[in-house]
């Protein structure tokens, strides 16, 4: 079973491989998906605000006609006082054009309000114009690295997976298809050995029995607490595989 498992070993290394490529690309696509939100943020508050600047302008041009009209009636009500004879007609005209002086002030107020306003929103255009230009050119580069991070991912992603095809046609097919099983519900190391009676994949301590039963290595052998297949890291069979290539580093790192 020990020298069955050594194929599996190799996979699982490819598979972890893999794995680790994977999270790395789904990180950088958050990247890109983060660099077009903050693309369409500002496109959109871009948009709005020039929404903003054109009410303003058409509320400050609809008073402006409002004034002429003011102005207008101010003239006829000036024009008509000339004619009358009668003092309390002629004071009642001169309160009107007095009305209408006050109301043609009041809305030159709030013309001038909007122009103020204006000139405040256009400001606040061009800064947001200028951070949407600078962010198109300061996330255009980073984008194309991304993209170049990606397709080496990809390209290495193959290479791993032309790799894994070749290991698996020499697999044990039955043995292969319950790794796999293991490997879709954990989305981690499946094959674990034993360390110092532990499971180096759950990290309970197991029975001296089960320990027994792994270093003979007759059996498939599945941990009691996380379902994980053990093997004993001592055996010959796994020399040559990379658990062996990180158990020694492991060793050496120890001393």
């Amino acid at each position: 079973m020990q020298e069955s498992l050594k194929y599996i070993l190799d996979i699982q290394e490819l598979d972890m491989k893999m794995i680790r490529l994977m999270r790395v690309k789904k990180e950088r696509l958050k990247e890109l998906e983060q660099i077009a939100d903050l693309r369409r943020e500002l496109r959109l508050q871009l948009t709005d605000k020039e929404q903003e600047i054109k009410e303003i302008q058409k509320n400050a041009q609809t008073l402006e006609a409002k004034v002429q009209e003011v102005t207008a009636k101010m003239k006829r009500l000036e024009s008509q006082q000339g004619n009358i004879k009668k003092a309390d007609e002629f004071n009642a005209l001169t309160h009107e054009m007095t009305a209408a002086e006050r109301e043609k002030i009041a809305i030159e107020q709030k013309i001038s309000d909007l122009v103020d306003r204006r000139v405040s929103e256009e400001e606040i255009l061009e800064k947001i114009k200028e951070s949407l230009s600078i962010s198109e050119e300061s996330s255009l580069a980073l984008q194309k690295e991304i993209d170049s991070s990606i397709k080496l991912i990809n390209q290495e992603g193959q290479t791993l997976k032309d790799q894994r095809d070749l290991l698996a046609k020499e697999a044990d097919p039955e043995l292969l298809r319950i790794y796999e099983r293991l490997l879709r519900n954990k989305k981690d190391r499946v094959v674990v050995p034993i360390e110092n009676r532990t499971c180096s994949g759950c990290h309970i301590v197991l029975t001296a029995q089960h320990e027994n039963v792994v270093r003979k290595g007759t059996n498939l052998v599945f941990c009691e607490h996380c379902s994980r297949i053990h093997y004993w890291q001592d055996n010959e069979a796994i020399e040559g595989t990379g658990a062996a290539t990180k158990r020694r580093r492991r060793r050496m790192a120890s001393a």
